[in-house]
Parts: structure tokens; sequence; C-alpha cells
């Protein structure tokens, strides 16, 4: 059986945390910011951990064994 790719797209846009954890950015801070408020600009400039079930899923895609 062959080997299991990793997702070269996921990849360059999720990290995995030395705990296994996922981390990416947030959507919807490429342009436009002038219309949105102080607060939305630097919660969507953090990075973040994604939960539930899409973090299954993912480290599959990525080809983690952690």
């Amino acid at each position: 059986m062959p080997k299991q790719k990793t997702h070269k797209g996921l990849a360059k846009r999720v990290k995995v945390t030395a705990r296994g954890k996922i981390k990416a950015h947030k959507s919807y801070a490429g342009h436009l910011m002038s219309c949105k408020n102080a607060k939305r600009r630097r919660r969507v400039g953090r990075p973040f951990i994604i939960e539930g079930m899409s973090v299954k899923r993912i480290k599959e895609m990525l080809g983690s064994n952690k």
C-alpha cells in the first residue's frame, strides 16, 4: 500500500505545536481593514488553536504522527 502524502496546501497554512495542537491564522485579515473596528482587527491578527472534530482530519492530511 502506498504512503499517505502530505497535503501541501494545508501544510503551508497550519502548524502543529509541540503538544500536537493545530495552530492557524484567522480569515478576513487580508485587506479592507478600515471598515473593521480595532477589536476585530486585533482578533484576526492573532493565530488560534483549531478544536473539535476537524483536528483529526487535519492531522491525517498532514501525515502527522502526533
